[in-house]
């Protein structure tokens, strides 16, 4: 079948809203998805920056979601008809899959990031025949379909706007799942929160949600006023003696902190700014050594990097958006929404910070 796509051919060069074409029906366990949206994230962006490990050309995104309209044989979960909000690949079979942690799969880089599943790869190409990278983040959504294995999709309720959901496969669940599951945040809990994008700001949601005392640090005063909004203590990133500030405003120090700056200064910064025995959850790759000035370390205070939220997506995707329809995690108010062949625009509003989180519209899927 043919089907618009965005593809991306260089590293340096802009996206190319082109006819692609894939071949043959889905395989055991595969879903056909018509994409309805799909969420810009910083994980598609970052492509430009992986030094090649990334092959291109390639249509990214993974933040879809839609309508199934195909299945494979034993694909028992899911119907022609479901909607669905679509995950990152995994496994299945490792001992972090078996044990509920899919997102530190042995085979995520490979799976995700690095190229996909190679025996995938011959059936995916543009209209001139030319052979496409395999499926980014098992997706490849940035399209009008997307052919995907049905244990990474997460059945929603028709009744919803599918095409806002698809960012709760990834960036919401990152920051909010990064509360809920890899703090376990909950009432009177204190939390701080550096860089109020995506992530960060569904981290705020997350804990006020929780019963959480946030506070959120970001140099943008617009996104500060957001944090605000969704009940955060704002707190600009230059303000002196920074880790002080962050300490007088949890009482004493922060037991939680999340970074997705991967800023070394910022990490530094929040370390300091710990209770005894609190813990830093960084959710950005670094791309510097990170070198830790003495003392963030001691009397217990603790640094891990998360990945994903530590979400198994179909039970958090379900929980997040509950609290979405009770007002409690209303992160439709952080998108924006642009034609997939717009996607170039969107990624320079998303750089420049002029929007938080693009989403994706395919031609003939808007309600």
């Amino acid at each position: 079948m043919r089907f618009e796509a965005a593809v991306l051919r260089t590293y340096e060069g802009r996206f190319t809203a082109e006819e692609v074409i894939l071949h043959g029906e889905p395989a055991d366990g595969e879903i056909l998805v018509r994409i309805a949206g799909c969420g810009m994230c910083r994980t598609d962006l970052a492509v430009r920056r992986s030094a090649g490990r990334s092959p291109l050309p390639a249509v990214l995104g993974h933040e879809g979601a839609g309508v199934v309209v195909r299945t494979g044989r034993a694909v028992t979960v899911l119907s022609v008809g479901d909607h669905v909000v679509l995950g990152f690949d995994s496994c299945g079979q490792c001992r972090n899959c078996r044990g509920a942690a899919p997102a530190y799969c042995d085979s995520f880089a490979s799976l995700n990031l690095f190229g996909g599943r190679e025996e995938k790869k011959a059936r995916f190409t543009d209209a001139a025949g030319g052979a496409l990278a395999p499926r980014w983040f098992g997706q490849s959504s940035f399209a009008g379909y997307a052919l995907v294995p049905a244990r990474n999709a997460v059945r929603v309720d028709p009744a919803l706007p599918v095409e806002l959901l698809g960012p709760l496969g990834c960036g919401f669940l990152t920051g909010a799942g990064a509360v809920l599951n890899s703090f376990g945040t909950g009432p009177g809990d204190t939390l701080a929160v550096y860089g109020a994008g995506a992530v960060g700001l569904a981290a705020v949601m997350a804990a006020t949600a929780a019963g959480a005392v946030t506070v959120a640090v970001d140099r943008h005063p617009e996104r500060l006023a957001l944090a605000e909004r969704f009940g955060a203590i704002p707190l600009h990133a230059a303000s002196a003696g920074l880790p002080e500030r962050v300490q007088r405003l949890t009482d004493g120090g922060a037991q939680y902190a999340l970074d997705t700056t991967a800023s070394p200064q910022l990490i530094n910064d929040a370390l300091r700014a710990l209770r005894p025995t609190g813990r830093l959850g960084l959710v950005a790759r670094l791309h510097t050594a990170l070198s830790l000035e003495p003392g963030t370390l001691d009397r217990g205070r603790g640094i891990l990097h998360i990945c994903e939220g530590d979400a198994v997506p179909a039970l958090l995707i379900p929980r997040l958006i509950g609290l979405w329809q009770a007002g409690r995690f209303p992160f439709d108010q952080l998108i924006r929404t642009y034609p997939l062949a717009g996607i170039n625009e969107a990624e320079r509003d998303c750089e420049a910070g002029r929007v938080v989180k693009p989403v994706l519209i395919p031609k003939g899927t808007s309600r």
